[in-house]
């Protein structure tokens, strides 16, 4: 089963959510739908960027499952891009930007 992970740059946090929420509840996202393999947040030139890896049959399946991490985080923290990316042996390619 391919490998997949969403990256979202977050920004303004909502009223009320304190960082420590979003990691988790994305997380719990995608692991809803799927096995949620990893997540993390790194601060790349100044922004939060969270990423959640997970497993999914397809692309199609991917998009979706991503589109699910994406809104649930949206409801704490404003995303203000995201990307999906496969892996493929040895590299993770783009599939889809917002």
């Amino acid at each position: 089963m391919p490998s997949y992970r969403v990256t979202i740059t977050i920004g303004a946090l909502r009223p009320g959510v304190s960082p420590q929420q979003v990691l988790p509840a994305a997380t719990d996202a995608a692991a809803e739908l799927t096995t949620a393999e990893a997540s993390n947040v790194a601060v790349v030139r100044g922004e939060a960027r969270l990423t959640v890896r997970f497993a999914a049959d397809d692309d199609e399946l991917a998009a979706q499952i991503a589109q699910h991490v994406v809104e649930t985080t949206a409801t704490l923290a404003e995303p203000a891009a995201w990307q999906i990316t496969r892996r493929s042996q040895n590299r993770w390619l783009t599939l889809k930007r917002a």
